[in-house]
């Protein structure tokens, strides 16, 4: 018989392989029995591409040019850069810019992106509301291809998909940065097909204007505006083929405090839909929600048990070994903190941002416990 000490381990093991393993295959065979065709670019409503702004004074410029030469019909494409309480030239900038489709929304009292998007959403004109990061590069047909699907009555979001760079290869968390997305891409593509996605991608992602719920300052809207979506009867669309590049973040540092303030406020955001987490209610979507968001989020916790047990099991010939994996594998974090291990081999960046996206969550779990609020951002940029 199992010891308590092992079962709390095994069970901990399970839930971790589900989390990360079965989650996904389950996704994967279910796919595989419903088809769903993608629509061929040609449904072209009025689009409002809102960018959120704060002192993005050296990019600005090139992000609306950019945008303003994606495809998409001259006439149906407005362009409001949402400035909030910028404090350099950013402002300057976009008044500067003498296309009537790019328009200035100066927001007072730094309250944040969220906010920023509600302000936004009053002034905007277009049909579609898309959402864009004043940071991200589109693919130069993301427009056309989020745009067709609302050509289906029954979609009121699309999300477009993340494809992060290293370009230079220094990040010390690249790899796994890359790597994660293309993972959470994978899941995306199988719940989309499905059925609905239950979360977008923060800097590419549109919603049907109709079905915009304004929302509190503090939550994260790629993740909670796609909720409300869901509980107003629509479908979530993840769209493959709407790419949006962006770097990866530059210091290990820098990536802890991003997914710190990302999950704390996708943590406020999921408790503020409690209707969705109630299977017997929103069967598909709670399931998603379970098994995609409350799980993950509580993967670090898991960890501990596993650590914590398995030393307490440690006098056990056979849980030695697996005593060992995890000082070798928390030892290579370790050592990648202080030294550079990704650049001699690529994959020993991967323990690394493991590590990171799972402390960062504990801390988060940390936060909204104590009820810590994370409304605004700093723009960093080398």
């Amino acid at each position: 018989m199992l010891t308590a000490f092992e079962t709390i381990f095994w069970a901990s093991i399970g839930i971790l392989t589900y989390t990360y393993l079965g989650y996904p295959l389950l996704l994967a065979v279910i796919s595989r029995l419903i088809s769903r065709r993608s629509p061929e670019p040609g449904y072209t409503p009025s689009l409002s591409v809102l960018i959120a702004a704060y002192n993005e004074e050296v990019g600005i410029r090139a992000k609306i040019e950019r945008t303003l030469a994606l495809d998409y019909p001259r006439q149906k494409l407005e362009i409001l850069v949402l400035s909030d309480g910028s404090t350099d030239r950013t402002d300057e900038i976009v008044k500067s810019i003498s296309d009537p489709r790019v328009r200035l929304l100066r927001v007072e009292g730094r309250k944040g992106k969220t906010n920023a998007q509600n302000e936004g959403v009053m002034c905007a004109r277009g049909e579609v509301l898309v959402f864009s990061d004043a940071t991200t590069i589109y693919h130069p047909q993301a427009l056309l291809y989020l745009a067709c699907n609302y050509s289906d009555p029954r979609v009121g979001a699309v999300s477009g998909r993340y494809q992060y760079l290293d370009s230079d290869g220094k990040s010390p968390t690249g790899l796994g940065t890359v790597a994660f997305w293309n993972y959470e891409n994978f899941i995306k593509i199988m719940q989309s097909r499905i059925r609905t996605i239950s979360g977008c991608c923060g800097c590419i992602y549109s919603v049907r204007r109709e079905a915009y719920t304004a929302l509190a300052p503090e939550v994260i809207s790629d993740l909670v505006q796609p909720l409300h979506v869901i509980q107003q009867g629509y479908r979530v669309v993840f769209e493959d083929r709407a790419v949006a590049y962006e770097e990866t973040t530059q210091s290990t540092s820098e990536e802890f405090s991003m997914r710190v303030r990302v999950v704390t406020r996708g943590m406020r955001g999921l408790l503020s839909v409690p209707r969705l987490l109630m299977p017997w209610r929103f069967g598909w979507v709670s399931f998603q929600l379970w098994s995609h968001k409350l799980l993950r989020w509580s993967v670090p916790f898991f960890l501990l048990l596993i650590l914590t047990s398995n030393v307490l099991l440690a006098g056990t010939s056979f849980y030695r070994p697996l005593l060992l994996a995890q000082v070798v594998f928390y030892a290579v974090t370790c050592f990648s903190l202080v030294i550079p291990l990704q650049r001699v081999w690529k994959p020993l960046g991967i323990p690394l941002y493991f590590c990171t996206l799972n402390a960062a969550a504990f801390l988060s779990v940390l936060e909204v416990l104590r009820g810590k609020k994370y409304v605004v951002w700093e723009t960093v940029r080398t």
